[in-house]
């Protein structure tokens, strides 16, 4: 399994991004979903990234559930985002916070163990070499700061 982090500039073009496949939904269901981006939130809580979100502890657990149904979505399960925040323009979205290239390295890091778990769990790398491809790529859409 590949967990390399491909090189994102602020500035640069944006590559094309490819979703998960949706066998990845069908391995960890959308409770596995749920639980992978609040292990994910939980991490960046002691992170050097953590000032870019939501300080209240409530405010931030919605960022949870929107970022899963976000994730349930994106994966081909129910388009829970949409009926609950309308079209995801997720780089919109992001354009108020402050996205270096080294937050997206920091972001996207902390996502590796959480996926090797997956691994241990019984998910394919096919399946988790899917996840990664979309949130490496994924993730240098969200760059709007220079470093």
């Amino acid at each position: 399994m590949n967990l390399e982090i491909s090189l994102g500039i602020f500035g640069q073009q944006r590559p094309p991004v490819t979703k998960p496949i949706p066998e990845f939904l069908l391995e960890v269901g959308e409770q596995g979903i749920r639980d992978l981006v609040s292990k994910h939130y939980d991490s960046i809580k002691t992170s050097n990234i953590r000032d870019i979100f939501p300080a209240d502890d409530a405010v931030f657990e919605e960022a949870k559930t929107h970022s899963s149904d976000f994730f349930i979505q994106i994966c081909g399960g129910p388009a829970h985002f949409n009926k609950n925040r309308g079209a995801p323009q997720m780089v919109a979205r992001h354009g108020p916070f402050r996205i270096d290239a080294a937050a997206r390295i920091t972001w996207l890091g902390l996502y590796k163990p959480l996926i090797l778990e997956l691994k241990e769990n019984g998910v394919t790398e096919k399946s988790l070499n899917s996840l990664w491809g979309y949130l490496n790529v994924f993730s240098i859409w969200m760059i709007n700061t220079p470093n």
